[in-house]
């Protein structure tokens, strides 16, 4: 039977390697700094690795027409599009427009549902970057409400 001095030291010894090999999710490499300081949603896109984008009918974005609490708001975003390498999901006034990123493989449908902070009612876009740096988009204006009154 171990001691509970032994189950720590073995703890730390296990911990220590799990941290090293890059185990730990706050080594995560998928970590863009320049997209989420981005202030504008050209500037997100083109710090992922976009062009210009354009409006696109295969990009979709669900969400509320009215969201009562903007500390949860539910959002989907997805698109048809071929050879997409990602999916943004960006709202206009918040402080940071990148709300989340999702890399996209062929092997998958590229359909992601998220839930996102919003301070106020803003434009919210959902953006497709293409293996090409082609970036198409769809939008959705949400209201946030004050207290929940719905108005």
């Amino acid at each position: 039977m171990q001691t509970r001095r032994e189950t720590l030291q073995r703890s730390a010894v296990v911990a220590g390697l799990l941290a090293s090999t890059g185990l730990f999710p706050h080594y995560a490499q998928a970590f863009d700094k320049a997209a989420f300081d981005a202030k504008t949603i050209a500037e997100a896109v083109k710090a992922m690795g976009g062009s210009a984008p354009v409006e696109s009918k295969d990009v979709t974005i669900t969400g509320p027409d009215i969201a009562e609490n903007g500390a949860v708001v539910p959002l989907v975003v997805g698109t048809s599009l071929s050879q997409v390498k990602r999916v943004l999901l960006l709202v206009e006034k918040n402080p940071a427009p990148l709300v989340a990123m999702f890399n996209v493989s062929p092997d998958i449908e590229a359909t992601f549902s998220t839930r996102s902070k919003m301070g106020q009612s803003s434009d919210v876009y959902a953006v497709a970057i293409t293996q090409d740096g082609k970036a198409f988009f769809a939008k959705k204006d949400v209201k946030v409400t004050l207290g929940g009154c719905g108005g």
